[in-house]
């Protein structure tokens, strides 16, 4: 049975691309199934919304999923928001932000934004095609398949901006599309507080999950994903427990 209704499936048409060398495994090649958004914001929310539930992840206004031949080490995850119990070290975390005033917006960029995104791909990526992006790119990025698109941002108390994440609005939760904070601010583990900022979000507003995109268990780089428990991952039979996460049940 097909995940995509049969309305929306008319729509779409998946793609299959070319070999690429893996970002996250040495001497691995990855493949992506993907389709285009339509350009239509109302039917993009729900194609998006829908997709994801399925375990794909949007970039622009393409959604996608690994396609990779005999690989399958990214697995895409969710919190389950009310099941949530955070570990000391995310306590502690959010005990030192709780100054930090969370803010939902829209995607109409502001040069504070900007900046701030700037800073931390110069401090966090700096060989990266986003260390490059101009103001323009960078709206780009986010007016491109907009799917009922939001950016929650952090502040501390004298106002100045700390923390953003872009999130798409999804009919059982928020999905984390892409995050960035200030890089000098070090000792608040910004990056952590964000996830903690959209999960309180979720809560708040009654969702069932916040989808953090994939997870590969041998990368450092996703090592932190696993720090929010419990923790869902789609597999054949669909959603289930990660393996030792199920106890925070």
């Amino acid at each position: 049975m097909s995940i995509i209704p049969p309305g929306l499936s008319r729509l779409l048409q998946f793609y299959l691309s070319g070999p690429l060398p893996c970002p996250y495994l040495p001497d691995r090649v990855e493949r992506k199934l993907f389709t285009r958004l339509t350009g239509e914001p109302a039917t993009d929310a729900e194609i998006n919304a829908t997709l994801t539930r399925a375990g794909f992840r949007r970039s622009h206004d393409i959604v996608y999923r690994p396609a990779c031949p005999n690989c399958n080490a990214c697995v895409p995850v969710r919190v389950p928001v009310r099941n949530f119990k955070p570990s000391r070290s995310l306590k502690r975390i959010a005990a030192l932000n709780r100054d930090l005033k969370i803010e939902c917006v829209g995607t109409e960029v502001t040069d504070e934004q900007y900046a701030l995104f700037m800073a931390y791909q110069t401090a966090r990526h700096p060989d990266s095609d986003m260390a490059r992006m101009s103001r323009f790119e960078f709206v780009n990025m986010l007016h491109e398949g907009e799917a009922d698109t939001h950016i929650y941002q952090l502040r501390k108390p004298g106002g100045n901006l700390v923390g953003c994440v872009i999130t798409d609005h999804v009919n059982d939760g928020l999905s984390a599309v892409y995050s960035f904070f200030a890089p000098a601010e070090t000792r608040r583990s910004l990056g952590a507080q964000l996830i903690l900022s959209l999960i309180a979000e979720a809560q708040r507003r009654e969702l069932s999950y916040v989808y953090l995109g994939y997870w590969i268990s041998a990368s450092r780089k996703m090592a932190y994903k696993a720090r929010f428990r419990p923790l869902q991952a789609l597999g054949p039979q669909g959603w289930d427990w990660v393996d030792g996460t199920e106890d925070y049940r």
